[in-house]
């Protein structure tokens, strides 16, 4: 009976899991967000682990939530982010030729190397930023996350996540930063990258109290973000950005009135729990524009 009820029962396959997930991973946390559902409301939380023990972050994750359908997006811990020049080959073969390009600028042996690439489509140079990370990492991570009953449909990193935060078609400047790392700095618009840099000299600004954000800090951060707005400007030719947002902890609220003197954009800092529930939200937004 040829497309019979029976022709669809097969009792050895798994159903595929239907909860979709936004996972941020760190070198010793991992930050995870559901979406609001009909009957309940937006869930995030964290999990602790032994360093690099996948196996334990990710079984924390199913005992919590269920086997679901992930997005992950890798802390700035996990990879290099280069600008290169671009080869002159056919984009088939751009892989192989960029994995000679970076050979010599990263540690990892040529055979631990998985990469991947992006471009502006505002590009005005011959460049292209090429995202290096450990073969070995990545391969017993996704393991991992398969072993525990977890299926991931992408991985991403922090500068990519960071164009699911708005869906408009306005040009925004967002700062990020993560306790312990450089401040990142983004302009963002349509759901694109449009330029990226870390800013260094400001690894601790989470932890300066309100006080102290006023005896420079808070001039030498706007110093930086005119650099990036004028470069947006001048170099790739857009119109001025419509707003300066802040993602970090810390005292963010005394930061943005310090900055917002320096410049006629709003500054607005973003409320959540912590910047890695937001990186895990933001996660969970690139799996379902990948599905849209």
């Amino acid at each position: 009976m040829k497309g019979s009820l029976l022709d669809k029962i097969q009792f050895w396959r798994k159903a595929a899991p239907t909860l979709e997930l936004g996972i941020y991973i760190c070198a010793d946390k991992i930050s995870v967000f559901q979406a609001p559902a009909a009957d309940v409301g937006a869930k995030a939380m964290t999990f602790s682990f032994s360093h690099h023990n996948w196996g334990e972050a990710f079984s924390q994750v199913v005992k919590e939530f269920s086997p679901a359908r992930i997005q992950i997006v890798l802390a700035a811990d996990f990879y290099q982010l280069l600008l290169v020049d671009k080869p002159n080959v056919q984009d088939d073969e751009l892989n192989a030729a960029l994995l000679w390009s970076v050979k010599d600028i990263v540690s990892q042996a040529v055979t631990d190397i998985h990469l991947d690439y992006f471009e502006s489509s505002k590009q005005t140079t011959n460049k292209v930023n090429v995202v290096v990370t450990e073969k070995s990492m990545l391969s017993a991570l996704l393991l991992a996350a398969k072993n525990a009953g977890l299926h991931t449909v992408g991985v991403s990193i922090e500068e990519m996540a960071m164009s699911n935060l708005f869906n408009d078609n306005l040009a925004r400047l967002v700062l990020s930063h993560r306790e312990g790392q450089e401040l990142l700095l983004t302009v963002v618009r349509d759901g694109e990258v449009f330029m990226q840099r870390r800013v260094r000299g400001f690894l601790q600004i989470d932890k300066v109290s309100a006080e102290d954000l006023a005896y420079g800090v808070a001039d030498n951060l706007s110093l930086e973000i005119q650099r990036s707005m004028d470069y947006f400007e001048s170099h790739l030719r857009e119109a001025p950005v419509a707003s300066i947002e802040l993602v970090m902890d810390g005292e963010r609220e005394r930061l943005a009135t310090l900055i917002s003197a320096n410049f006629n954009q709003s500054v607005t800092p973003y409320h959540s729990t912590s910047v890695e529930a937001v990186f895990a939200e933001l996660a969970l937004a690139e799996l379902a524009r990948g599905q849209a």
